[in-house]
């Protein structure tokens, strides 16, 4: 997971589940880390890299037309390539930022997320008789009948 990377929406994270960034992604490690908190931290891991290939490709641009480089080296290509990359970088991104963000508003408040219930072991609460006691006395026998 990109714990290094900023994202957009670390805020976010850390209001709705009370602790900074760093600190969850230290209780996501855990046996009895919260699904929701795995799940918003992978979210959140793919947001920071798309929004680091946002910013590259920004770079990327605002270098091509740098007023002071040479006319000669533009290429329509290039950019039209460029233009494109960007395009699909900020879907993504887009698409990341709305998955959190609507995991984020169905979670319960901060002090009211669940921890993982172990199942329950069931118990027999009624006695069942031994098994070699006898059967009681005409059990299963039939009544003789009478004239």
């Amino acid at each position: 997971m990109s714990r290094d990377k900023a994202s957009t929406m670390d805020a976010d994270l850390q209001d709705t589940f009370g602790r900074p960034v760093p600190e969850l992604y230290e209780a996501a490690v855990g046996t009895d880390a919260l699904p929701t908190l795995v799940r918003a931290l992978e979210l959140r891991s793919f947001l920071a890299l798309t929004e680091e290939q946002v910013a590259r490709v920004r770079d990327h641009l605002h270098a091509d037309m740098d007023p002071d480089r040479d006319m000669g080296d533009l290429s329509a290509d290039r950019l039209r390539s460029d233009a494109q990359w960007l395009d699909a970088a900020l879907k993504a991104r887009d698409g990341y930022r709305a998955a959190l963000g609507e995991l984020l508003r169905t979670l319960p408040p901060p002090d009211q997320h669940a921890r993982p219930v172990p199942a329950a072991q069931l118990r027999a609460t009624a006695r069942l008789p031994p098994s070699a006691a006898p059967a009681p006395t005409g059990a299963g026998a039939a009544r003789a009948r009478q004239p």
